[in-house]
């Protein structure tokens, strides 16, 4: 099994003493935003002008499975995880095969691969952020605590064009003892870690991309409890990596906001969400269970239905960035895109 890389190329019942309009509109900063409608409104989108057939191209068979944190690698081949039991997974689009990339990976979710190559991975059960090295598959750590105080479990990340890491820090509903709280960070290129958004202005960061142009940060808001955050919010991101004038981009209240994303090479993002079957939460079936194409202003503008929960997260691959891989319950899927992916 190898391990080694493909190559080249406040506090929350305070804040619930507040109004559930307070709890579904606060953005960075503190300011207020009117909730805006539903993304269940499904009529007059144009998804064969951006989405392909759904096709499946393998199955995942474990103990347990829960497939998470696609990534495509410079090689072409795509590793993605099966996070309770500790597996990265590659699939190899050549060969059509699958196998075990690594195990014993920390209940690793979200990765990503660097342009130098190196592979960044967000280790859930030791709540820090890695780096295997290209070459020697030498695993660093970038980051485990803040502040004096473990991290709650990292989720996913990106990196802009100036090599920063950004990644979502999420515990479950409840925040453990000694633990920070839910929140977003940004890992400068001298190893710095910063805390750019927190609760209550964040509830439950999940997926994470920047735009093309790397001037906007959006941030999946994905919360199971009711009057809580489910939404894509986006924030305008500066020259030094800083975060401001947060808003809500779209919101799947009351049903399953997104899980992971992707963003085309225009704006555009591609968005895991919804459900087949409800899961004793208060999300509703309201959002379909899909990949959801959502324009820069906000608009939907294409849906493609997957086949079973629950779909997590998706990124581009292929020659040409028009292949969208997306991991869904035990399978992993493909679809061809009309627009190629954001480059990294």
């Amino acid at each position: 099994m190898s391990d080694s890389l493909p190559r080249t190329s406040p506090t929350r019942r305070r804040f619930l003493q507040h109004s559930a309009g307070v709890a579904a509109g606060l953005v960075a900063g503190g300011s207020m935003q009117p909730q805006r409608s539903t993304a269940a409104d499904y009529s007059g989108l144009k998804t064969d002008d951006y989405l392909g057939p759904v096709e499946i191209l393998a199955k995942v068979e474990d103990e347990t499975v829960f497939t998470e944190g696609p990534a495509t690698a410079p090689d072409g081949t795509l590793l993605f995880t099966n996070v309770p039991v500790s597996k990265i997974l590659k699939w190899d689009p050549q060969t059509k095969r699958l196998s075990v990339f690594r195990e014993n990976s920390n209940e690793t979710n979200g990765l990503y691969f660097a342009p130098d190559g190196s592979l960044l991975a967000c280790e859930g059960a030791s709540a820090r952020i890695t780096r295997t090295d290209a070459k020697t598959g030498k695993i660093e750590v970038l980051a485990d605590g803040y502040q004096g105080r473990r991290l709650a479990k990292p989720n996913d990340l990106c990196m802009d064009d100036r090599g920063r890491i950004y990644f979502s820090s999420r515990s479950a509903v409840e925040d453990p003892v000694g633990e920070n709280l839910k929140a977003v960070y940004r890992i400068d290129q001298d190893g710095s870690l910063h805390q750019i958004l927190a609760w209550p202005d964040v509830h439950m960061p999940n997926g994470i991309v920047t735009s093309p142009d790397n001037k906007k940060l959006y941030v999946i808001e994905a919360h199971p409890d009711a009057d809580h955050h489910r939404d894509i919010r986006v924030y305008d991101l500066s020259a030094d990596g800083g975060v401001s004038n947060g808003r809500v981009l779209i919101n799947f209240y009351p049903g399953r906001s997104g899980d992971g994303m992707c963003i085309d090479s225009v704006g555009n993002l591609y968005v895991a969400a919804g459900l087949h079957q409800t899961r004793k939460t208060s999300e509703t079936l309201d959002t379909k269970p899909g990949i959801h194409v959502v324009s820069p202003q906000g608009k939907l503008l294409a849906y493609r239905e997957t086949p079973e929960d629950t779909v997590t997260n998706c990124t581009f691959g292929g020659d040409d960035l028009k292949t969208l891989y997306v991991t869904c319950g035990s399978v992993l899927l493909s679809i061809p895109t009309k627009i190629g992916g954001k480059a990294s």
